[in-house]
């Protein structure tokens, strides 16, 4: 029976390159993570705007231009 654990092991150069991949790789995630958040933050703003106009909309044609007693 072995009781020894295994030795791996690892060149200088190989090592500097396995590091970059990874960093390259966190990188890339980060970014698209941030751009999907950016697009949902956008879905939203817009649809805020969308009803924000319709419901200013709405109360102006429900009570439009009342005349005042001025006028008369």
């Amino acid at each position: 029976m072995n009781t020894k654990g295994k030795v791996k092991v690892i060149k200088k150069g190989t090592q500097q390159t396995v590091t970059t991949v990874v960093k390259v790789q966190k990188n890339a995630a980060k970014v698209a993570s941030r751009e999907v958040v950016a697009n949902v933050t956008n879905w939203v703003n817009e649809f805020q705007q969308r009803r924000r106009d319709e419901t200013r909309m709405a109360i102006e044609q429900l009570f439009g231009q009342q005349p005042t007693t001025n006028n008369v």
